[in-house]
């Protein structure tokens, strides 16, 4: 087996197998705020 200490260069779209829309941020931006919302909830009760 012959070794190979040649770097492999691949964009970020070949490597991931697709795009990426930056809706992750969005999704977890917005369970923060419901999670302190409900947090604000429960101390105020």
């Amino acid at each position: 087996m012959a070794e190979n200490n040649e770097p492999i260069h691949v964009s970020t779209d070949e490597a991931r197998a697709g795009a990426t829309p930056h809706m992750t941020r969005y999704v977890l931006g917005f369970g923060l705020a419901l999670v302190v919302i409900a947090f604000a909830i429960i101390l105020w009760f």
